[in-house]
């Protein structure tokens, strides 16, 4: 199991990442990042005989073993998940009840948390980070976006996962998850151009 420890401090910075953007802002206060890696890694640990006991290649019958960094992925949002239900009772649990499964087993990526990325992000006409005041009217546009739409922009731009994850996490091919990435950002620049917002991916990735 001590092989184990280098690959996880490896991907520390991309699942740390993953749940300081989708860690509800009511919970945010009460539990840091690194108390829900701890949780999530002892978990890593504990599964993993299971993990590497199933079958890596897909069958007619079976998807075939997540990839390696996923599937951490995917313990780390399950954390997440239990941390919201802690703190935030029925709510948490009805919340949980509705993540699907494109989000990879993560809290599902709202309007409000894509809002407070491109925030934080800094976009606006000008260079100059979109006003406090703005917040409000930029969720209530990306709410014209739907769960999948959300979903395709938050792990491409704010999780910066590659297409070919993205790919596995939503069970397409690479050439269909490039596609629902595209139609996606198309959505949500309409979304934003009502307030005279541009969102350059090429830009935002610098």
């Amino acid at each position: 199991m001590e092989h184990v420890a280098p690959v996880l401090e490896a991907y520390r910075a991309r699942i740390e990442r993953m749940l300081r953007l989708r860690m509800d802002h009511r919970v945010a206060g009460r539990v840091g990042v690194s108390d829900v890696m701890q949780d999530a890694y002892i978990e890593v640990v504990r599964r993993l005989p299971a993990y590497l006991a199933e079958d890596p290649e897909p069958s007619e019958t079976k998807r075939g073993r997540m990839p390696f960094f996923l599937w951490v992925r995917f313990i780390a949002g399950q954390a997440l998940k239990q941390t919201h239900r802690l703190h935030l009772g029925t709510v948490g649990r009805d919340a949980g009840r509705d993540v699907p499964m494109h989000s990879g087993g993560a809290p599902e990526a709202s309007s409000l948390m894509l809002a407070n990325a491109l925030v934080e992000s800094g976009i606006s006409p000008s260079g100059i980070a979109v006003r406090e005041e703005q917040r409000e009217a930029l969720n209530e546009a990306l709410s014209s976006l739907d769960a999948e739409d959300r979903e395709v922009l938050f792990m491409r731009h704010f999780e910066q996962l590659s297409n070919k994850e993205i790919a596995a996490v939503l069970q397409l091919t690479p050439g269909g998850a490039s596609l629902r990435h595209l139609k996606a950002l198309g959505r949500l620049q309409r979304a934003l151009a009502q307030f005279g917002i541009t969102f350059d991916p090429a830009s935002e990735a610098r």
